[in-house]
């Protein structure tokens, strides 16, 4: 008669010999903001262990984080002007700009993936131009200036680009510009199924992106619609996205198993802001074992499907990691 090995009764050798699921350091991405000034390094109140660095003190960061095996981070730039077509994103001296250039000229090992949004960089809030007669975002006019920003982002060094602003047609748009540009070889990884979620609250703390008015409903997915957002996803790709994303991660792991079984592209998940503060703010309060919870969350990501998981908890998973191994 077969016996089914009863993994619940298996010693730890052989328990992690038949793992299905395995975290790995070097799939997950760190993301970093970058502010003007020097030796800055303010703390974002709702986000514990979480900062607003300046390029100088960026630099002693990623260092830390290349001792600990992180070898990807993904950059977030807060400039210290602002106007309503977030012209500062187009300079090739703005803050994000510098902080890349910097960053890949000490630690060109360092793989730097740009997030592209003019969300940080418009005094309204929004992810790109506003149409005044609808007021909300004007999706063509924000495909320029989406197509432009890439360019200086790639300019400057990125290693990877990920458009944010879940405008229709931004990856055809980007992949255009991108490969006009020389720039054929960078790969886009798109938030290609990004939800209008509560999730993102202390985000906005974070990236001074909270909008002026309004909110982002008309542009980013509807967290009723499972059909709509695989759909999202199922686009981008045929746009020429070489990744995909789902965020946030923890309350739509439906979603990305959705996606998982219709493409064979790599599949990002974003552990969001909220998911971060949530798991925080139950460690100070005693209610959990962090650890155990923190790396059972992390691993239903990979479970569901995703293969790179873009989180906060990156350097905390990085020293439990090590520690196990």
């Amino acid at each position: 008669m077969f016996r089914r090995l009863k993994r619940t009764r298996l010693k730890a050798p052989l328990r992690s010999l038949v793992r299905e699921t395995q975290l790995d350091i070097r799939q997950f991405i760190y993301p970093l903001f970058v502010i003007e000034g020097e030796g800055i390094k303010n703390e974002i109140p709702s986000m514990p262990d979480v900062y607003q660095m300046s390029i100088d003190t960026i630099l002693q960061e990623c260092k830390e984080l290349r001792d600990l095996g992180i070898q990807h981070i993904i950059l977030f730039g807060l400039p210290s002007h602002k106007d309503s077509f977030g012209s500062e994103a187009l300079s090739d001296q703005s803050i994000i700009a510098r902080a890349v250039k910097a960053i890949k000229k000490d630690f060109p090992e360092m793989m730097v993936t740009m997030d592209l949004c003019f969300c940080e960089y418009t005094d309204h809030g929004h992810c790109g131009i506003l149409d005044p007669k609808l007021n909300s975002v004007d999706n063509d006019a924000t495909l320029e200036i989406l197509g432009q920003q890439a360019i200086v982002l790639a300019t400057c060094g990125a290693d990877m680009i990920a458009p944010s602003a879940m405008m229709d047609g931004m990856i055809a748009t980007i992949r255009t510009y991108l490969d006009k540009s020389g720039f054929s070889h960078i790969p886009i990884m798109s938030y290609s199924t990004k939800f209008a979620s509560g999730y993102y609250g202390p985000f906005r703390d974070a990236a001074n992106s909270a909008p002026s008015f309004g909110d982002r409903n008309s542009y980013q997915e509807d967290p009723a619609n499972r059909r709509e957002a695989i759909l999202e996803s199922l686009t981008d790709e045929a746009e020429g996205a070489d990744i995909l994303m789902v965020k946030p991660a923890l309350a739509y792991l439906d979603i990305v198993r959705d996606i998982r079984d219709r493409t064979l592209l790599p599949l990002a998940v974003y552990n969001v802001s909220g998911e971060y503060a949530m798991l925080k703010n139950a460690q100070k309060a005693g209610l959990i074992d962090y650890e155990r919870v923190l790396l059972e969350t992390l691993t239903s990501f990979k479970r569901a499907g995703a293969d790179i998981i873009i989180s906060y908890h990156t350097k905390e998973i990085a020293k439990i990691l090590n520690k196990l191994h």
